[in-house]
């Protein structure tokens, strides 16, 4: 079936997501009813990189779009992954995982919930706190972990922990309840075990966060209006996005959420490749306190919940603004169904300040360009927490990735008012632990074309002697990576370190081979022991780098399936074999993200915190390829002139 107006790697549509379900259901290999199936993961099977490329370049392609789906059959840890075509109507794949837990599931979550209310032992620790209408206990089900306890063996569990809300639409983290946890068996819907630490007394204070809590409000900001009176400089076909000299295309994946392909640049009637493929493929949030209540606390936001399945229906004017597109995402619920989140995407351009300036003190003339960049976002909100994922594009090459982290802390109540060594007060009789936030974000390079090294750059004092007398001299020492093993590296603030992708065979107009560089902000790396739970199954936060030759498979820092895992998957078994990466496809894993110190400006709701790195063109042009950019319209005698 030849379909040359559908894009290798356009979104699934709701037809495909409806056809995919039917083969599956079709198949006579779902050996339980189906309405008791449950679609853990529905997704675009990615198609060969070559056909991508064919396609783009106006290759008359057969394009079998193929979709992947990850099956939950029965409460027991039984996966099967399945890839079927819905070009052909045909199942491809179909293979049984064993002892693997799947993200966990929305309903299965809310089944938890209802099975704590109904439970004696709960409702009994309730009544040992005083509360009386027990509909305003809040309780919110957490990855569990793997710590040895038999409650892991076989099953599907979350552990719960509680709140108790004043009010329906309260801010139930200002009060905890703190010392009830329960293990609960997700798949079963069966409380396993309700373990009560003891009383600790609730918080006197209430978190709310509303505007008609906290004024009298701020009278003396006024409007703050963005207009383009012709419409924004970029444009948006199906999900293909070209703005400026940039095009690339945007998806939703229900894990990673928010992906780009194809990011590239057009530069003298060439369109140069850059990145195939950038997402978030883990993150992870470890908790510092060594108490019951809290040590065991390491939410892998994308593989255990899902950057996509929890991503905003975004709104003009809170979420963006200025001159939007939206885009929507069609996703699958847990039974295969395809359903629309709208405003799931959101695309802008903004001001950003200056590009260049220049004042000739000879000549008397300036010169100033100002500079703008094109924003491509979406939010997810996990729990307690937000995070606004933002790809920013710019006028002189540069790519950016920020992480916008804010939303409400989880919470601890403290007797006697101390929060002890490892978390901090943020209000009366209530902390927050200390974490952390890691992000790991694949990369899978093609600057100029698809074979690629990576060096390692450190900025080097040089040693006093005759080519330094002065001892002012300093240089770059770049260092090829050239195994797994060796790419393993960290950041160093010291050494002003940045990693640079090369592409060998193309040269710059000085002879050099063309690059860009990947320039990390001042990120920690993982601060648990490595021996320890999320130690190990979170190694792919041990470091800042990581590089891969490309592998179809070789998708998610964590592994395919870090619920429940105990570790060692990933990015640590992958790069264990010490494969080459040099002059290859490579991947780039760079993992990054905050340490969290709580403070009590972060209470009741966090200002927003910043995290990520740049993409920088570092002969990668000729020259500043920001030189055309046009002085501003309408205010040319103050950004040049003679």
């Amino acid at each position: 079936m030849t379909t040359p107006s559908r894009h290798p790697l356009s979104p699934l549509d709701a037809e495909e997501i409806k056809s995919a379900r039917q083969i599956v259901v079709d198949s006579g290999r779902v050996p339980i009813p189906v309405d008791d199936v449950r679609f853990a993961y529905i997704g675009l099977y990615d198609p060969p990189k070559s056909l991508v490329h064919a396609h783009d370049r106006g290759e008359d392609v057969t394009v079998d779009r193929r979709v992947r789906a990850v099956l939950l059959l029965g409460p027991e840890a039984f996966v099967v992954e399945v890839v079927v075509s819905v070009t052909r109507g045909a199942v491809d794949s179909w293979v049984e995982v064993p002892d693997v837990r799947p993200n966990l599931q929305i309903e299965e979550a809310i089944a938890v919930i209802g099975a704590l209310r109904a439970d004696p032992a709960w409702n009994a620790a309730l009544d040992r706190r005083g509360i009386v209408d027990k509909s305003l206990v809040q309780i919110d089900p957490w990855p569990a972990g793997t710590f040895g306890s038999d409650h892991e063996k076989n099953r599907r569990i979350t552990k719960a922990l509680a709140y108790l809300r004043d009010s329906p639409d309260d801010n139930g983290y200002a009060r905890p309840l703190e010392g009830l946890l329960a293990y609960v068996d997700m798949g079963r819907g069966t409380v396993l075990e309700v373990v009560d630490y003891g009383v600790v007394p609730f918080p006197p204070q209430g978190g709310s966060y509303y505007p008609e809590d906290n004024g009298p409000l701020r009278t003396d900001l006024r409007p703050l209006t963005i207009t383009q009176p012709q419409g924004p400089s970029f444009t948006v076909d199906g999900n293909l996005v070209r703005w400026q000299k940039w095009s690339l295309r945007v998806g939703m994946d229900p894990l990673e959420g928010l992906v780009l392909h194809t990011v590239s640049y057009a530069d003298g009637g060439r369109v140069r490749p850059l990145v195939f493929r950038a997402s978030v493929s883990e993150m992870v949030v470890p908790y510092g306190d060594p108490g019951p209540m809290h040590s065991w606390k390491s939410a892998f936001d994308a593989g255990e919940w899902g950057l996509g399945r929890m991503a905003n229906s975004l709104t003009l004017g809170c979420d963006c603004l200025g001159e939007i597109v939206y885009l929507d995402d069609i996703f699958a619920d847990e039974q295969g169904r395809p359903h629309t989140r709208p405003n799931a995407i959101c695309i802008h351009e903004e001001d950003y300040g200056i590009l260049w300036k220049h004042a000739d003190l000879t000549s008397g003339r300036t010169e100033v360009r100002r500079s703008r960049r094109l924003v491509v976002s979406s939010i997810a909100t996990v729990g307690n927490y937000e995070y606004g994922f933002y790809w920013y594009f710019y006028l002189d090459g540069t790519m950016q990735f920020e992480v916008k982290l804010t939303g409400i802390m989880s919470t601890m109540g403290v007797a006697d008012g101390v929060a002890g060594a490892n978390a901090s007060l943020v209000a009366p009789g209530l902390a927050a632990p200390y974490h952390q936030h890691m992000f790991n974000v694949r990369l899978n390079m093609e600057v100029d074309g698809g074979d690629n090294a990576v060096f390692e750059v450190d900025t080097l004092r040089a040693p006093l002697g005759d080519d330094n007398p002065w001892g002012n001299a300093f240089a770059p020492v770049a260092t090829l990576l050239e195994t797994e093993l060796a790419a393993r590296r960290d950041v160093d603030p010291l050494r002003s370190r940045s990693w640079k992708i090369v592409n060998r065979a193309t040269a710059n107009a000085v002879g050099e081979p063309t690059a860009y560089k990947l320039v990390p902000g001042s990120t920690p790396t993982l601060l648990a022991d490595p021996s320890s739970s999320v130690g190990q199954r979170a190694t792919f936060a041990a470091h800042n780098l990581w590089v891969t030759p490309f592998a179809e498979d070789e998708r998610r820092a964590a592994g395919d399936y870090p619920n429940q895992h105990s570790g060692g998957a990933g990015l640590p078994a992958w790069t264990a074999q010490d494969r080459s990466v040099v002059d290859t496809d490579v991947v780039l894993w760079h993992s990054f993200g905050v340490t969290h110190i709580p403070r009590p400006e972060d209470w009741p709701v966090m200002p927003v915190e910043y995290t990520g790195f740049s993409l920088v063109p570092f002969g990668f042009f000729d020259r500043n390829p920001a030189l055309d950019v046009p002085p501003t319209t309408g205010a040319e005698d103050q950004c040049h002139g003679t």
